[in-house]
């Protein structure tokens, strides 16, 4: 798409730009810069493409240099949580760190739920704030607010800048910081005189922050371990989270799990990880799990966890998680190794190499005779399977069920679409029913569970990939947070998908009330006329808001659907719109609930199959 401006200008050396080349005062000496124009030039130093951001006062000098760049795009965006929801989403889609950019005060804590969002899920993102001038700092002044304070809790790592020498060195950390080790946000907060001080660029030649040594290569003696636990288990479990994407490192783990023959969980941030379709694939576990990966977890004698931190939504209550197992904890953050559950052989190491390491130490093994046998296991685990499949009521006559909606889209999508999930039931059905055959197709918020991610995030991720298709999935509740970013979508070009789905209420938190709260549903409905549990949808034109008019007004192309008929001829529609933004409404029925479910703190062994269905699997311990 030649006209489309999410095709980049080209790439350039940072020498050459305007904004990293002053003019020097006498031939032979080094450039004098601002600190601001160091500040783009360490950015184009670290390969950064693209910027999202709101400009304000304290980071203003910034602004200014970045207009020259002829290598960094910057997106304005209209609200900073879409800032940091956008990088969020473009690190998730390609791998490399995010950014995005605000002012001080108001501006910087705007960012405060996506930096959160991006902790959490180990996302590794660079946030630059501008700050009140040094002199100021503590004194109440004007947008001023402590933002390195503030973000302590919820960032890797952060700096407060004020001496314009610093700053090429800090983005360099930073960056370092950000992508190396367990992944995860850090913020620079700079003063806005060192943005206007003058200074001499300096890149480092070696980045080595003071005490940051991430291990990534596991301990021999603990991998052969591990091999031997292994192939010694009569009920073993692969429990796979989020790093093994984050280590791209999908084909070892399906080499892994072909040379054993082990049974294979991935969590709802490891989703593609390995493919849906692979016969050793039990599913998701967890909350709104299968009934078959909730329950080998929990009937396993060997659990080895790779890249997993042991969530409460994994495990239900932490105390009868897996009470036969024992746990294998690999993962390249040594504090999450037993924090959660004790373990019997901790690994330290990025996810690619010790399931590198563990591929020839299990073949050794297997070679000295040691190889297991599983035959038993599968036939429970078949069992299971087959008895208990993911599956849904259909809808009544004449509406929309939103699994169907979901089903479609995915069966519909071209290939390599990548898929954007908000927050709720929405979030559980697509991880459900959509079908993950590869890594990075899905992006999610799994850790905070942030409603507002789907839309900014999607759009970060599109600027990411251009080439790909990108859905949003999101809430009706969701949506309305932050789909202001349709009109950042519209005016830059970004041609994202959004699939509305519409049951006018607050889908799962109606879910709870209706199931542990008596169907007193307090706060809940969304839709005009909606009170006290009434969901009937109104009357065409009392709509409020009107999401297809209101992705109109944003410059985007709006399209509903409420007749089951019309189902696939609205997603084929959306998906042969590839010039701006679409957003489709489906009107979807809202009694729908997510299944399977384990109540938020009971045991996994109390698994519901579906409402007033408990699966029996057979044992005493049922």
């Amino acid at each position: 798409m030649s006209d489309n401006a999410l095709d980049l200008l080209p790439r350039q050396d940072a020498a050459a730009s305007p904004a990293a080349s002053p003019q020097t005062s006498a031939p032979g000496t080094p450039a004098s810069v601002t600190g601001a124009q160091a500040l783009i030039r360490a950015l184009e130093q670290a390969g950064v493409k693209t910027v999202f951001g709101i400009p304000g006062g304290a980071v203003l000098p910034a602004y200014d240099p970045l207009m020259d760049s002829t290598t960094i795009r910057h997106v304005l965006v209209r609200h900073e949580q879409g800032a940091g929801h956008a990088a969020t989403g473009y690190a998730q889609a390609t791998g490399t760190v995010g950014v995005c950019m605000a002012t001080s005060g108001p501006g910087a804590t705007n960012l405060v739920t996506a930096i959160a969002d991006a902790y959490m899920d180990s996302v590794p993102i660079v946030a630059i704030t501008g700050q009140v001038p040094s002199s100021l700092i503590g004194t109440d002044s004007f947008q001023e607010a402590d933002i390195c304070g503030i973000t302590l809790p919820i960032t890797k790592h952060n700096y407060l800048v004020t001496d314009p020498d610093r700053i090429p060195g800090v983005i360099a950390e930073a960056f370092h910081i950000a992508s190396t080790g367990r992944p995860g946000p850090v913020l620079v907060d700079i003063s806005k005189d060192a943005l206007q001080g003058q200074t001499v660029f300096r890149w480092p030649d070696r980045i080595e922050p003071p005490g940051y040594r991430p291990v990534r290569t596991p301990h021999a003696q603990q991998i052969r371990q591990a091999a031997r636990l292994l192939l010694a288990a009569k009920r073993p479990v692969l429990y796979v989270g989020g790093g093994v994407v984050k280590a791209g490192a999908a084909e070892e783990l399906r080499m892994l799990a072909e040379l054993t023959g082990v049974p294979v969980v991935t969590t709802l941030m490891a989703l593609g990880a390995f493919p849906d379709s692979h016969p050793l694939h039990l599913g998701m576990p967890g909350m709104h799990g299968t009934v078959a990966a909730v329950t080998a977890l929990q009937k396993a004698d060997l659990v080895v966890a790779l890249g997993a931190r042991f969530d409460d939504r994994v495990t239900g209550r932490a105390d009868s998680f897996a009470p036969h197992a024992k746990i294998v904890h690999a993962d390249i953050d040594p504090a999450e190794i037993g924090k959660i559950r004790a373990v019997d052989v901790p690994i330290v190491g990025d996810a690619r190499e010790v399931l590198a390491a563990l591929i020839p130490a299990v073949r050794a093994e297997q070679e000295a005779g040691n190889r297991g046998d599983l035959t038993a296991w599968w036939k429970r685990l078949e069992d299971w399977r087959t008895r208990y499949p993911l599956g849904y009521d259909p809808a009544p006559e004449g509406l929309l069920s939103p699994q169907h909606v979901i089903e479609r889209i995915g069966q519909l999508a071209p290939p390599q679409t990548v898929f954007v999930a908000g927050v709720g039931q929405h979030q559980m059905w697509a991880s459900q029913f959509l079908t993950f055959e590869q890594p990075g197709c899905w992006l999610n918020s799994g850790g905070a569970g942030t409603m507002g991610y789907a839309v900014p995030a999607a759009m970060g991720a599109k600027v990411g990939r251009p080439e790909a298709t990108v859905w949003a999935i999101d809430g009706d509740g969701c949506f309305q947070m932050t789909s202001q970013e349709l009109a950042t979508c519209a005016l830059n070009r970004i041609p994202v998908k959004v699939a509305i789905i519409n049951n006018g209420s607050l889908g799962m938190v109606r879910q709870w009330q209706t199931l542990f709260y008596d169907q007193r549903y307090s706060n809940t409905a969304l839709r005009t006329g909606a009170e006290h549990g009434d969901q009937r949808e109104p009357a065409r034109g009392t709509r409020v808001p009107d999401f297809v008019l209101l992705a109109e007004a944003m410059g985007c192309t709006g399209l509903r659907c409420e007749d089951p008929a019309d189902l696939d001829a609205v997603i084929e529609q959306a998906n042969s719109i590839d010039d701006r933004p679409v957003v489709v409404d489906f009107i979807v029925h809202a009694d729908a609930m997510v299944w399977p479910m384990v109540a938020a703190g009971t045991s996994n062994d109390e698994v519901m199959a579906a409402l007033d269905s408990r699966p029996d699997f057979g044992d005493e311990t049922d």
